[in-house]
C-alpha cells in the first residue's frame, strides 16, 4: 500500500510534465513528441506510466498517436478539442462568421503586440505563398502557407485564449474544406494581395487598417461551396468597405 501513493504521484507528475511541454510550446503544434524510450529516460518513469499519460492527453485531443509515425501534438489545451466537437454540431455558416470575428480581432491586436520575429515569420509565409501557379494548381483547397500566415497573426495578437478559440474553429473549417463543403472563394492573386495588405498594416502598427484589410480579406476568403459558384464573391460587408473607399493598396 505504501507504493500506491508514489505510483499515483508518478503518474500525475508524468501527465503534468507532458502537458507543460505542450502548453508552453516547447513541443510545437503538429510536431512529434519524443519517442517513448526518450520520455522514460527524461522523466525517470516506466513504460506503462508514459503510455498512460500519453493516452490521457490523446483522449483530451492534445496528442494523436499515428501507428508507424509517432505521437503528434494536436492542441495546446483541451479547449481546442472540446470547442471543435461543440462547433461541429453548428451550421458551417455560423462557424465562418465566428472565424471572421476572431481573425479581425486578432489582426487589430497583432498590430499592437507583434514582434520583429512575428514579422519575419509573416514575410516568410508570404514568400512561400506567392507561388501563384502552385497555389492555383491546388484548386479550391486552402494552402498550408495560407493557414500558416493566419496562424502567425493570431499568435502575434498575444492572446492565448484567442489562439485556442481560433484553433478550434479552424479544425472544423479545415475538415469541411477537405470534404468540399468549404472552399477558397478567391483567386490566388487576390488572396496574396489581401495578405500583403494585412501584413503591411500590422507591420506599420496601423490598427484601423489591420482591422479593415482583414475584414475585407475574410469576407472573400473561405465560404460555403454552395454560395461560391464564382470566384471573388463580395459579401455585403466587403462591398460596403469598398464603396466607402476602403480598398487597400500595398504601400
Amino acid at each position: 500500500m505504501s507504493n500506491a501513493p508514489r505510483a499515483s504521484q508518478k503518474s500525475r507528475d508524468t501527465l503534468e510534465y507532458l502537458r507543460e511541454r505542450i502548453t508552453s510550446g516547447a513541443w510545437p503544434l503538429n510536431a512529434p513528441i519524443p519517442k517513448e524510450p526518450e520520455l522514460m529516460e527524461m522523466i525517470g518513469v516506466g513504460k506503462s506510466t508514459v503510455r498512460e499519460a500519453v493516452r490521457t492527453l490523446a483522449n483530451l485531443g492534445m496528442l494523436e498517436a499515428i501507428p508507424g509515425s509517432g505521437t503528434f501534438v494536436r492542441a495546446r489545451t483541451p479547449v481546442t478539442s472540446i470547442l471543435t466537437q461543440f462547433l461541429a454540431d453548428h451550421d458551417l455558416e455560423e462557424v465562418l462568421v465566428y472565424r471572421r470575428s476572431l481573425e479581425i480581432e486578432a489582426a487589430q491586436h497583432a498590430a499592437v503586440h507583434r514582434t520583429e520575429d512575428h514579422l519575419s515569420r509573416l514575410r516568410a509565409a508570404l514568400a512561400r505563398g506567392e507561388d501563384a501557379d502552385r497555389i492555383a494548381s491546388e484548386g479550391c483547397q486552402a494552402s498550408t502557407e495560407t493557414d500558416a500566415f493566419h496562424h502567425i497573426i493570431v499568435e502575434a495578437s498575444g492572446s492565448t485564449l484567442l489562439l485556442d478559440l481560433y484553433m478550434g474553429v479552424m479544425t472544423v473549417l479545415q475538415n469541411a474544406n477537405r470534404t468540399g463543403q468549404v472552399i477558397l472563394g478567391t483567386t490566388a492573386a487576390t488572396m496574396q494581395f489581401d495578405h500583403r495588405a494585412v501584413y503591411e498594416a500590422i507591420a506599420a502598427r496601423d490598427v484601423r487598417d489591420a482591422a479593415h484589410s482583414m475584414a475585407l480579406h475574410v469576407d472573400r476568403d473561405l465560404g460555403l461551396a454552395t454560395d461560391m459558384l464564382d470566384f471573388a464573391p463580395q459579401t455585403e460587408r466587403a462591398t460596403s468597405l469598398i464603396d466607402a473607399g476602403y480598398d487597400p493598396q500595398p504601400r
